[in-house]
């Protein structure tokens, strides 16, 4: 099967830079994080940083909340490998000092900085250190004038804002900016982006924002996510979850993978398991999952649970495992290649992944 028959044709839009990663423009779509650390608790702050790192994060925002925090934003900035975003509401004059101290992108809220003049301040700065900023307009920060005017937090609402905001930071001269109409509410989310999209062509970070917790806030994600992303937008993109960023960045990993944004690494089909199926097919998953998840060589692993829809869905992959109770055998290219006891095969699988893997390495 030609997969590039069935790639998603992108919106065009500008290029804005994130410290050395580009975004927009044509450029792969980035993923975000957050810390949810003290950020004045350096190395607690740091040590999450290196993990999202490790988990492929590309760019990573932490809260500058207060003049402690402000402090050791400079150290923070000096240990990362990618870029930091300063994450502002309120004190206008924490995202001045942010840029001091290194920030590559600033997150406002227009809706509460304080006023156009404040704004205009921290768009100057930002013009005059090239940084680049994140304007974000949600549902629950809209203008009193527009919640009066709609009646409630519509698409229409969050997309007037975002726009109005646009419009007076363009009037100062200034466009690297990356814009976000987040919603918890999936279909507003999607309606909000999908209307912007008619207005103007800034890069988009795209969310669902305070989407709960690991399941139900990836099942959100997912949806709000990825169908615009179907729709050929976003251009950077961040799952909130409340739990461990990490688990965001992977679950933001494989939903890129899961369109074809991203061909690198491992892809694992494995079947949904039923009566026929006597082995911990979860478990062999799993395992097999754990070992392979920072490997960005292209391969895709079959995992089935009986002989039925094994060999058939296996012939798509470039090696898998097709059980049996007891036994079972590796499958290359839907060719059975070798029969091994049940305890034998996920071992012998990861340990073929890995091999490829290197082999792979070595050639690029």
């Amino acid at each position: 099967m030609d997969q590039a028959l069935y790639e998603i044709p992108r919106r065009k839009s500008r290029a804005v830079m994130v410290g050395k990663v580009q975004v927009g423009g044509g450029a792969p779509v980035s993923i975000q994080s957050m810390t949810n650390t003290h950020t004045y608790d350096v190395q607690e702050t740091i040590d999450q940083i290196k993990r999202l790192e490790d988990a492929g994060c590309e760019i990573i925002r932490v809260t500058v909340e207060s003049q402690q925090s402000l402090k050791v934003l400079d150290k923070i900035k000096a240990a990362m490998t990618v870029p930091l975003v300063a994450d502002i509401h309120f004190a206008y004059t924490l995202a001045l000092a942010s840029i001091d101290a290194g920030a590559d992108k600033i997150r406002i809220n227009p809706g509460n900085i304080g006023g156009m003049d404040r704004l205009a301040q921290v768009v100057e700065k930002c013009k005059k250190f090239n940084v680049a900023m994140r304007v974000g307009v949600n549902s629950g920060s809209l203008e009193k004038d527009l919640l009066e005017k709609h009646g409630h937090p519509t698409p229409e609402a969050i997309v007037e804002s975002a726009m109005r905001h646009i419009h007076f930071i363009e009037s100062l001269g200034y466009h690297n900016m990356i814009i976000s109409v987040k919603s918890s509410h999936v279909p507003t989310m999607i309606r909000s982006y999908r209307l912007l999209a008619e207005q103007c062509d800034y890069p988009f970070h795209v969310g669902v924002t305070e989407a709960g917790t690991k399941m139900q806030g990836t099942v959100k994600s997912a949806a709000g996510i990825g169908t615009i992303l179907a729709d050929g937008m976003g251009d950077t993109i961040r799952v909130s979850l409340t739990a461990d960023p990490v688990e965001e960045v992977k679950v933001a990993t494989h939903l890129l993978r899961s369109l074809g944004y991203r061909k690198e690494g491992i892809d694992i089909v494995a079947c949904p398991t039923c009566g026929r199926c006597h082995v911990d097919l979860e478990k062999m998953v799993d395992q097999v999952e754990t070992a392979t998840l920072t490997m960005k060589t292209p391969m895709r692993v079959a995992i089935m649970g009986c002989v039925v829809n094994g060999l058939g869905e296996g012939a798509e992959a470039d090696i898998g495992i097709c059980s049996e109770k007891g036994h079972g055998v590796i499958i290359e290219k839907g060719e059975i290649k070798t029969r091994l006891k049940e305890e034998e095969l996920v071992p012998h699988l990861i340990s073929e992944i890995k091999k490829r893997h290197e082999a792979a390495t070595k050639k690029a």
